[in-house]
């Protein structure tokens, strides 16, 4: 009788091995499953790297096609808080948590408190905060259970809603990347795409507007863009697609992978400076052929750290003067990024890393 081999499929291969086997691990500290049946908390901790100081990053809670789906969103998002606190010289490791279920529908003051357990059995190691579906509210109920947490409301001593902060970093490293290609950091009369108007979508598009730039505004709730474009002016996208938009720059600000094989080559944009993490779905890959195509691409990880830097404050007793000040840094740090990807002829993804890797070595040496 001839001999069978039973031949794994991609799919299952990737079940065979569901943590180390990812290809978003890269080589994570700790990786935390949260499940409480009473609450029906689900929730991944992802914990990437602490050499710089304890892993700070947000909660979001997001209804996931399936856990393979969550686990990956908490490693890449891990792994790029780790790189956004070192590029911004804040003295924080990276982490992020995801809880997997409908925010508007299934969240419950019972649910975040235990969640919040969990947090806190980590003993500091992890730092939660606010992020995609959680509000200050929530925060502040995470913080009647420990003390590790940030963005909680100013009236308990906390730095508050993080997403102005994070819009105006944003802001800032568009500004640098306009510079870097039109000659001039000014956005008047220059067409922005904001894809997704959420709490850091809104107040990014009020920046540009109040600039003298035009916006376009696109995003999956109908009702949003009606309010946003009648409170700002904004002009609705009415395209097919979105990437194919003839504008100057695309401003990705929902979730990531949106720089992906079926939307590159469609881009127009000469400038991609958005807020969403990971916009690159293969970091490589995509940076490189944003480069070949001769579009500037400003790292994620560092135009959108103005959040960190908001709740960092809460972590080093610092008031709203020096948030702004770090926040505007991300300016020049920028324009540096751009200048070292083009002496070095790397992507400006590739000459951040850099920046971020190193820092981490040097700590690591120490």
């Amino acid at each position: 009788m001839p001999m069978t081999t039973d031949v794994l499929t991609a799919q299952e291969l990737k079940k065979a091995a569901p943590v180390f086997g990812q290809l978003s691990f890269n080589d994570h500290e700790q990786i935390v499953f949260c499940n409480d049946k009473d609450t029906g908390l689900k929730a991944i901790i992802g914990i990437h790297n602490t050499v710089l100081g304890p892993a700070l990053g947000g909660t979001r809670m997001w209804n996931y096609a399936t856990e393979w789906d969550a686990l990956n969103d908490v490693l890449r998002l891990s792994r790029g808080m780790t790189f956004k606190s070192a590029i911004t010289g804040l003295n924080l490791g990276g982490g992020k948590a995801v809880i997997i279920g409908d925010a508007k529908t299934q969240k419950t003051p019972e649910l975040m408190k235990r969640f919040g357990e969990f947090v806190h059995s980590l003993s500091g190691k992890y730092i939660t905060a606010e992020d995609v579906g959680m509000e200050t509210a929530d925060m502040d109920l995470v913080k009647t259970v420990t003390p590790y947490v940030t963005g909680i409301s100013e009236s308990l001593g906390g730095a508050g809603n993080p997403s102005p902060i994070t819009a105006y970093g944003v802001f800032m490293g568009m500004k640098a990347a306009v510079k870097e290609v039109f000659g001039s950091d000014s956005l008047e009369g220059r067409s922005v795409l904001v894809q997704g108007i959420g709490h850091v979508g809104e107040v990014l598009v009020d920046y540009i507007t109040k600039e003298g730039g035009k916006v376009f505004i696109a995003d999956i709730n109908e009702a949003r863009l009606e309010e946003v474009s009648k409170k700002y002016g904004a002009t609705i996208f009415a395209g097919d697609d979105v990437y194919s938009a003839q504008v100057d720059v695309y401003a990705p600000c929902a979730l990531g992978a949106t720089i992906n094989n079926d939307t590159i080559e469609k881009i127009q944009a000469k400038v991609i400076a958005g807020a969403a993490n990971n916009q690159l779905a293969d970091e490589n890959v995509h940076g490189k052929r944003l480069q070949e195509r001769g579009i500037l691409y400003a790292p994620d990880f560092l135009i959108n750290a103005g959040g960190i830097i908001n709740v960092y404050a809460e972590l080093e007793n610092y008031g709203k003067d020096e948030i702004i000040r770090k926040a505007e840094n991300i300016y020049d740090t920028t324009l540096e990024i751009f200048a070292k990807a083009a002496a070095e002829n790397v992507t400006t993804h590739q000459a951040a890393l850099k920046i971020a890797l190193q820092r981490i070595a040097d700590r690591k040496a120490q």
